[in-house]
């Protein structure tokens, strides 16, 4: 049986900022069915490109939903770029660890926000 440290268990039981975002003006979905996570990323960005809010819907695991609560939470307040520089060891490293065959679920959040990112930037863009 895999260990989950109690941050990553109080993050899958009670998540932070969970579901859709009705104002976001970035989203950005990763995943495939095929390995059975998919993560989406709702944010508000400012006009002075600071993430204000950031939230999720997670289809996945326990570890899945960890890692996207974890993530929202250490973007907000930060710049686009900050926000786009988060690398999945951060995330990891916040959570206390998770078991390697997890690791990719971090991986997946990292990559959500960047997609959000992305997408917040194809809109906004001069």
């Amino acid at each position: 049986m895999m260990e989950y440290t109690d941050k990553v268990m109080e993050n899958f039981q009670n998540p932070k900022n969970v579901g859709e975002m009705e104002d976001a003006n970035g989203i950005g979905q990763v995943g495939s069915p095929a390995c059975g996570d998919i993560m989406k990323m709702y944010l508000k960005i400012n006009d002075d490109g600071i993430v204000e809010d950031a939230s999720f819907k997670t289809f996945g695991c326990g570890a899945a939903i960890a890692t996207s609560s974890m993530a929202t939470e250490m973007i907000k307040g930060k710049t686009i770029e900050e926000a786009a520089a988060l690398k999945n060891s951060e995330v990891v490293e916040a959570l206390g660890g998770l078991p390697t065959e997890k690791i990719h679920c971090s991986v997946l959040a990292a990559e959500a926000i960047q997609a959000a990112i992305e997408d917040y930037k194809s809109k906004h863009s001069a």
